[in-house]
This record gives C-alpha cells, structure tokens and sequence, in this order.
C-alpha cells in the first residue's frame, strides 16, 4: 500500500494492514494476485524433485531466487521464485536456511539419516494404522497383547503399540480396557490383575536363583523347654514358638522363640541379597510369593520334632500377679515339641476351656491357658497406655480356593476359575491374643533392649491416636500408641519380612556383647544404609499389601458371582460408601449418601466388574429406624478400597502428561 525507506504497510487478503520491516521481505511483485500466487507456488513446489534439487545446487550458500533459475530457466517468473523458496524451507533434511532467503546444501549423510528416518516413520506410520484398525475389527495384534501391561500401566508414550491403543480408543470411541477385553487382549480377569503385578513388582520373575542355605555354626546350647508354635495349616515359614516352664511353683519363666536365619545369613551374602530384594512374603489366596526359596526357610523354620536354632526372650513373671521380674535373650537351640495349627483347634480352645469353665482335650493345655491370662493381662496393661480398649467389631476372612478335583493346597498357582470359599474369623480369637500379644511383647521388649545399648533398629511408632496420624518407621525409638508401647520393633518373623532379619541381627550382636554391641553390630547409628531399607520396605510392603486388598476383593467379587447373590446387607460409612456386614467388601451404593453413618442398609447388586473390581449397587431398604449406634473412626482408616484399577493412558492429545483414562 505504501513504502518508506525501512518499512512497508501491506494489506493482507482478509483486509488488515500491518507493517513491514524492508529487511524481512523476500519477493517483490506486481502480479498476480498474492492468493493466486500462492496457490501456484504451492502447486509448483509440489513438482520440484528434492534429489535432483539437491545435486545440482552448489556447495556454498544461495538465494532461492537463483535456485528457482537454476532450476527452471534464467527468466523464472514470481510464481516459480515462490515455489523454490516454499520447496526449499519445508526441506529442511536437504537444505539448511542459512539467513534470510538464503540456503546451503545439507551433507550426503545428513541427507541419507533423514531420509532413513522419514522412511521409518512412514512405515511406523502405516504399521500403527493397521494395528489401529485390527483394534477396532475386534483383534489384538501380538505386539499390543505381548506389551499390554506396559502400555496401560508403566507406557512408552512414543511406541507404535501405545499409540495404536490410543487411537483405536479415539477413533471407536470406547474406554481403553473395554476395547482390549472385546480384542482378546485379556481373557481372564485374574490372570490380568495377577500378571499386572507381576509386571510391577517382579520384573524379573518370581523365580530364585540357586541359593545355598548356609550352616548355622555357633555351639548352641540346648533350651530346657518344651516350645509350640501357633500357625496356620497352611503356613510353612514358621518364624515363633513359645514355652512355659515354672507352672504351680509360684514363678513362671514365659519362653518366646523366634527362628534364627540370622545366625547363618549375614549381610550382603547371597541370601541376604535375595531377601533384600524381595523385602517380604507376598500372601494371596490360595497362593504365595516367599521372601526366601523354600529349600532356605526349610533350614531355619520352627518344625516339630527338631531342634531348631533360635534367638529365645526370656520373660520371668510372678506367677500369682504376672508383675515382670526380669528379661533375657539368649540363642539356643529350642526342642519344637508340636506346631498347633489354629484352624484345627479354634473351635476347641475356647476361652471357657482356657479359664477351666470346660474341658479342655488338646495338647499344652495348661500352658495355653497361662498364656491367655498373660496375654489378657498384658492386653489390658496396653489398653490403660493406650487410653481407650482396643475394639475388634469386624471379623477376619480366611480365604480358600478349591479346584475342580477338590484340592484346596498352596501348591499350585490359581488361575482364577476355582471356587472361592469364605470363612469368618473373629478378631481377637484365644488362640489369636496368645499370639499377637507374645510378639508385642518380644518387639517392644526387644526394642527398648536395643535403645538400652545404643544399638539402632527399625522401629515402627505412631505419635497419637487422632485421625490422620499414620504409622511410621525410624530407627530411633518411640511410641506407638496404637500399641499402647513405649517402642515397638518388627523382629518376629524374620523368614517373611526383611526387616525383622535385620533386626534380628542387631539382636544377636546385643546378646553376643552386651554393652560392647554397638561396635559389633552390623548397622551402625545413622547407618545411611538402614534409612535405605527402611524406604525400600516401606514401598515394596505397601505394595504388597495393596494387592493383596485387591486380589482379595477379587475373590469376594467372585463368590458373590458363585453364590448368585442379588443383595446384600450393608452398614454405612460416609459418602455413599457402604461396608457389607458379612464380607471384607466396600462400596459404593446409589441412594446412601445421605443416611447416617452406621445405618444399616440392604443393597441390591445391579453390577460386577472383575476388571475394575467394582460393584454397582443401590439402596434397596433400610434396615434399621433407630439411630444408629455410634462407631470408631478406627474402623474406617483401615478400609479395603473400593476399587483397584487406574491406567495411565492419555486420550487427550498424546502429549507428555499422562491423564488417567477411564477404565
């Protein structure tokens, strides 16, 4: 429109004018029209050979508008200008811009990586398009089935088979999950959650490698005690045994027995290596991943009839008032006269058989009924620390799977069709409190012998009650107040948590040297390398823990299938959720948001989805016009979730943030 010595005002085809600095423009022209310009220089850019282009250009730099006459005729026109210098700039593999206008030849290997590289993408290109369409038709290509957890889950943004999935979910317009499952991609609901994990959290497989026990070599001296463990049938790492000796004499000495691996595995030896590694037993139903290779627990578990090494706590009570006399620990070896499976006897070691207000016919009665008025004693000593009684209103689950012959063993891997059978325990079970309050009494005595000789351990405390407060671990002593102790260890069971072993070590240098044994023990005081397993456990242990919640509500899931349940009675929490009163199951029901908590409810089943383990339900009826009664926030802190799957695939728009995308 108008043209100054450094400037020009220009007119664009949609009317706005702007200014333009004389320096930046590239073409002058009359005709024609700067539309129609355009368009056949685009036209005749598109016929412009590139490698041709390329051979005949010369070495240094040069001006599109020479270019152009190079390559059309020495008379090119504007239109022909225009097209070298569109060609030129989209042809950056080529020709490199070396200022405004200007361009030099890219060199030959430059040339052949980019064009190498143009071609890959192109076939990448064509290669997710196919995959993409075999989606949608209902087929899952190998390469997606063979990298399914890995794109729903830990994805290559930038791999073929993520960006197939992505596309296929755009382009059918369904949910991820949804259009694997129609493709074939997953075929079972457990196997998915089972691999899932496996693919999380044993990269490498289950499997161990060869691995030799190594031999206890102390001269152990030989326990004067007839000692029995308390465990499951199906329990093969048996880590604790307990004694009773002194009955009617007035003084008891009350003999806590746990299994010494410790005293043949030491730190950074093989076996120690692999327990590091896996840091815990995995449980599930019907199936579990060892800490430890069997052929290793076998050499250190508490079985009957053997002598077998432990790390004993020795606790002298007066007999008449349990009042503490004194404590000892020393390692031994400990005569395992029976393993008690409570299954087998919970029905009959009762707590009027224990009291003398039945008969009680099983093996070391006398001495169980000592240990549940210790562990009643030493329970309600814990209740006064604590300041309000531990309440147990909610029932264990024992979870067994039966196959199709019949069997219900551990010995071989579920594949997810078993039957599912569902037997409640109550907490706080005689045979339970013995148990539980024996190894309380072992961590917090342990724990505070430690801190006597200045020996760092791992221990857990809690620094009140209030809502909110967690759990946490240290290696400095401290209260827990769930517990209702001054400090608390975990060195129980050091066949099934890594934690315990290594506490169990440092146990082992205080009973080896007394006050000496903060120079002897393994781990020093702030010993960066206890802060590392301590982190390490705390990851690996919650995640074993959350899939063992949702494995388990898996299973719950699948017997209500079996059982052909429509509904099922509930209480409420908060928010809609509802826990049912008969199975460890939370959920959400539609028409309970508003009701109070602890109303009881009856709820009718309108979905399962084994995938999500999600269960759909609403209000059926209430069950109850009285208010209801008043509960502990406790019992909602430890609540199972409400569902278990969350992928990390972004529908949005294939960028580096991932979105979670709907299940």
């Amino acid at each position: 429109m108008s043209e100054a010595d450094s400037s020009m005002q220009i007119e664009l085809e949609s009317g706005k004018r702007v200014k333009v600095k004389a320096a930046n423009v590239l073409l002058r022209f009359a005709k024609p029209q700067p539309a129609e310009l355009l368009a056949a220089a685009q036209a005749g850019a598109a016929e412009i050979d590139l490698d041709l282009a390329w051979e005949f250009a010369p070495e240094g730099e040069f001006a599109f508008a020479d270019f152009a006459r190079d390559y059309f005729d020495a008379s090119a026109s504007v239109e022909q200008q225009a097209a070298a210098l569109l060609r030129l700039y989209e042809a950056p593999h080529y020709f490199r811009r070396a200022g405004k206008g200007l361009f030099k030849k890219q060199p030959e290997d430059v040339v052949k990586a980019a064009l190498a590289g143009i071609e890959r993408k192109k076939q990448q290109a064509a290669q997710i398009e196919a995959w993409t369409a075999e989606l949608v038709a209902g087929q899952c290509p190998d390469a997606v089935r063979s990298q399914l957890y890995k794109i729903l889950f830990k994805p290559d943004k930038n791999a073929s088979e993520y960006k197939a999935v992505v596309e296929a979910a755009k382009r059918s317009q369904r949910a991820p999950l949804d259009l694997l499952k129609d493709a074939g991609a997953i075929t079972s609901p457990y196997q998915f959650h089972w691999r899932r994990f496996l693919f999380e959290t044993f990269p490498k497989g289950t499997g161990f490698p060869a691995l030799a026990a190594p031999d206890i070599t102390d001269e152990l001296p030989l326990a004067p005690v007839q000692a029995f463990s308390i465990d499951d049938s199906l329990t093969t790492e048996i880590d604790d045994a307990l004694s009773v000796t002194g009955l009617g004499s007035g003084q008891i000495v009350f003999g806590i027995h746990i299994a010494a691996p410790g005293l043949a595995v030491t730190p950074d030896s093989p076996v120690d290596k692999v327990a590091r590694e896996r840091l815990s037993t995995v449980y599930m139903p019907g199936w579990k991943i060892t800490m430890l290779p069997d052929e290793v627990v076998q050499r250190y578990t508490l079985d009957e009839g053997r002598d077998c090494p432990a790390v004993s706590l020795y606790v002298t009570l007066d007999e008449a008032t349990l009042a503490v006399q004194k404590t000892e620990t020393r390692l031994e070896r400990v005569p395992i006269a029976a393993n008690l499976r409570h299954d087998q006897l919970d029905a009959d070691v009762t707590e009027a058989s224990l009291t003398g207000e039945a008969v009680a016919g099983y093996p070391f009665a006398a001495e169980l009924a000592f240990c549940f008025r210790l562990a009643r004693h030493l329970k309600a000593a814990r209740e006064v620390v604590r300041g309000k009684p531990e309440t147990f209103n909610r029932p264990d689950y024992n979870f067994r799977l039966q196959r199709a012959d019949g069997s219900t063993g551990n010995d071989r891997e579920p594949e997810g069709g078993e039957t599912v059978i569902i037997t409640e325990r109550r907490r706080g079970a005689p045979l339970d409190l013995i148990v539980s309050e024996a190894m309380i009494l072992a961590n917090s005595t342990w724990g505070g012998w430690l801190a006597e000789l200045g020996v760092p351990g791992i221990y857990r405390s809690q620094a009140s009650l209030a809502p909110g407060v967690k759990v946490r671990m240290g290696t400095k002593p401290a209260p827990h107040a769930g517990m209702g102790v001054a400090q608390y260890t975990w060195a129980t069971s050091p066949l099934r948590r890594y934690t315990d072993l290594v506490n169990q070590w440092q146990i082992i240098a205080c009973a080896r040297n007394g006050r000496m044994a903060a120079l002897a023990a393994p781990f020093k005081p702030k010993d960066a390398t206890l802060f590392s397993i301590i982190s390490s456990f705390d990851g690996a242990y919650s995640a074993y823990n959350g899939f063992q919640s949702a494995v388990e509500r898996y299973w719950t899931l699948r017997w209500i299938e079996q059982q052909g349940l429509t509904e099922l009675d509930a209480a409420v929490m908060k928010e809609g959720l509802v826990r049912a009163e008969t199975l460890p199951l939370v959920f959400r029901a539609l028409g309970c948001e508003a009701l109070d908590r602890h109303t009881r409810v009856r709820v009718r089943i309108t979905g399962i989805d084994l995938l999500t383990l999600e269960l759909h339900a609403s209000l059926a009826t209430r069950l109850d016009d009285t208010p209801p009664a008043a509960g502990t926030e406790e019992e909602d802190e430890d609540s199972p979730p409400t569902s278990g799957l969350t992928l990390a695939i972004d529908l949005n728009d294939g960028g580096d943030n991932a979105a979670v995308a709907p299940a």
